[in-house]
């Protein structure tokens, strides 16, 4: 009889403790970590994301540090990377053990896509020269219902948009189906969410949490890496924190505005992730 491969995936809102719970089941599992978490696949975004470096300081975690801030890595992406890193642990007789929070990515991952339009480099190559208002224009004249669906932050993201765009030329193209359609049924799969036991205790952990990594050096990481060379515009620095911070830097918010922002940004994150995820009947909570 055929006996599927197990694959565990810990999973949940952010601050959780997710990772710590993943590494404790490492050794008993005979396992090896598979991020999920789609802030942390990029390199030199350290503290700002809450990168666990201590605590992974010994283990090996794939999927990691692995993509350069000026560069986009979307969903499409980490299906085929992790498709990949979960081959590679079970040809060796190990255990997959993934973790993160980034549950767009884990949704495809598991149950696959239904239609995916795959990524058009030489459109985005050209699509980034084009200014913010004439990708408003050209995302309104190919596909305005899209367009008006757009939020205010998202109608100035110029990633956002070339990738509406690439996706809309796609589809009129012709309808791409996915690579995978999903893993959930090939391998015996345990997932394991964490939650807040109510909002006070997420609003308070989340605020202290921030608080930490201001304290910890994270506007002296943004600045390094703007004098590297990257801006708010590479996808690497389109998140929560950053983008608080890029503004603090030019003047146009306080310090004290910065940092409620910031905590108010990731305390609607964290309640997104639930939401979605509480919609996975699959996920055992605890």
């Amino acid at each position: 009889m055929f006996i599927k491969k197990k694959i565990f995936v810990i999973t949940g809102q952010t601050a959780t403790g997710k990772t710590a719970k993943a590494l404790s089941l490492v050794d008993e599992l005979n396992g090896e970590l598979i991020n999920a978490d789609s802030r942390q696949v990029y390199k030199k975004l350290d503290i700002v994301t809450g990168k666990d470096l201590n605590l992974l300081s010994n283990v090996k975690i794939w999927l990691y540090d692995i993509v350069d801030p000026k560069d986009q890595f979307s969903s499409f992406d980490y299906v085929k990377r992790a498709t990949s890193c979960i081959d590679e642990i079970i040809s060796r007789g190990k255990t997959p053990i993934l973790v993160g929070g980034s549950y767009f990515y884990l949704k495809h991952l598991l149950y696959g896509y239904d239609v995916q339009v795959e990524p058009n480099e030489k459109l985005r190559t050209e699509l980034n020269e084009v200014s913010i208002d004439d990708l408003q224009k050209t995302l309104q004249n190919e596909n305005p219902r899209v367009f008006e669906k757009l939020n205010q932050s998202d109608r100035y993201n110029p990633h956002r948009l070339i990738r509406k765009i690439e996706i809309t030329r796609g589809e009129n193209v012709k309808r791409v189906k996915a690579s995978v359609s999903g893993i959930y049924d090939i391998y015996n799969v345990k997932m394991m969410g964490f939650k807040f036991k109510d909002n006070k205790t997420l609003e308070s952990t989340i605020t202290d949490r921030v608080k930490k990594r201001v304290n910890n050096g994270a506007l002296n990481e943004v600045k390094t890496l703007l004098d590297e060379g990257y801006s708010a515009d590479h996808p690497g620095l389109q998140t929560i924190g950053y983008q608080q911070i890029i503004i603090h830097m030019h003047n146009v918010i306080d310090f004290d505005e910065m940092l409620a922002q910031w905590i108010s940004k990731e305390i609607q994150y964290a309640k997104r992730q639930l939401t979605f995820m509480k919609k996975d009947a699959n996920i055992f909570w605890v």
